[in-house]
């Protein structure tokens, strides 16, 4: 079994009680925070080495590290197959900031996009500026509807009831 299937299957245990799978997501929450402030307190240092190195250096039992990645992997500059990594594959922690506050934001993870250590990665304008954008990104905007009289959108230069719209009659 890989290392990721290993957390998926701990992520998912339904043999948990409500009470203990809050408690399991609450540490590995607290344990992420602390792993996101030294990210950003170094965010100049690219970390990089074989995932046993890199978790044991980051202090993260094995299979926590692999749900952190898991949860990073979508803001790193170079993606991991996360199903791929074994305790020898070399990872690199590349990491988008930008993208990686967005991601938060969309995490809907005020614990992690509030951190001050934001403060040193990005100007306060640009922080501003992701929310107004990750914020644009959940607007759904409607088409504008073709009229009868409008010209068709297939391109004919007929009016839609003339064309298309006449199969919708």
């Amino acid at each position: 079994m890989s290392i990721y299937q290993e957390w998926m299957e701990l992520a998912q245990d339904q043999a948990r009680s409500q009470k203990d799978n809050n408690l399991f997501w609450q540490q590995y929450f607290d344990d992420e925070k602390e792993l996101y402030k030294v990210l950003l307190r170094d965010h100049d240092t690219t970390y990089f080495g074989a995932f046993d190195t890199l978790a044991d250096g980051f202090e993260w039992d094995h299979r926590y590290f692999i749900g952190f990645l898991d949860g990073i992997n979508s803001s790193l500059k170079t993606p991991i197959v996360l199903e791929d990594v074994d305790h020898d594959t070399e990872i690199t922690l590349d990491i988008d900031f930008e993208k990686l506050l967005f991601n938060m934001y969309d995490a809907k993870a005020p614990w992690l996009y509030e951190l001050p250590e934001w403060e040193e990665v990005l100007p306060e304008e640009r922080r501003h500026e992701i929310f107004k954008e990750w914020k644009a990104s959940k607007i759904f905007v409607a088409d504008k509807k073709v009229g009868p009289n409008d010209p068709c959108p297939c391109g004919s230069g007929k009016k839609y009831k003339k064309c298309c719209g006449r199969s919708a009659e």
